[in-house]
């Protein structure tokens, strides 16, 4: 099977996934991205909604299934297979951030522990490493923003909301006046201040 990434929004879809979905006789992913590769389905592939995540693995083999972002970051890739990456939202967050990625810790708090996260990465910002995390709508950002406050109120924490959609935004705040997200799609990039 091949885990295709699509991208984090509209157009960030890379040629070689392109290629792919255009030559895939069976495509499987969630709504949203089967919305972002629309124009690329090939009309007479077979085209499924994920129902259940856990019968994913008993696919045939000439399967593509569709993930949002690149399927190696916070995405399917874990199922295996040939992997084609897409545009993930730290890639392009970081473009429009302009946080380099070099040095970059990057921690996944979507749908999981999120004390662990904020643990983490309170671990990386005591270290000079930047942080990016890849939020959920429940993430907790005034708790994250107390935590870097003892280690420095100063803290920059910068949210990237509908990356590659028209309503995107790019919020900068502290961790002594943190930023609040207006979207349920956003990630988090955490720099420590000099």
């Amino acid at each position: 099977m091949k885990i295709v990434g699509v991208g984090c929004g509209p157009g960030m879809l890379t040629e070689a996934a392109i290629q792919t979905i255009q030559s895939a006789h069976l495509i499987i992913g969630s709504e949203r991205a089967l919305d972002l590769a629309w124009e690329y389905l090939p009309e007479t592939a077979e085209v499924r909604t994920i129902e259940n995540y856990k019968k994913l693995r008993t696919l045939p083999d000439n399967a593509v299934i569709l993930s949002t972002g690149d399927p190696m970051i916070s995405g399917l890739g874990y199922l295996g297979g040939e992997i084609v990456p897409g545009i993930s939202s730290a890639q392009l967050g970081a473009a429009k951030a302009g946080v380099m990625l070099t040095n970059l810790f990057l921690i996944t708090a979507h749908g999981r522990d999120y004390d662990s996260a904020i643990t983490d990465c309170c671990e990386m910002i005591s270290t000079n490493r930047k942080v990016c995390i890849i939020a959920d709508p429940s993430f907790p950002i005034n708790k994250l923003a107390r935590m870097l406050s003892l280690i420095n109120p100063d803290t920059q924490i910068i949210v990237c909301e509908n990356l590659g959609y028209q309503d995107e935004r790019i919020i900068y705040g502290t961790a002594g006046t943190p930023p609040a997200p207006n979207s349920d799609i956003f990630i988090l990039f955490i720099i420590k201040a000099t």
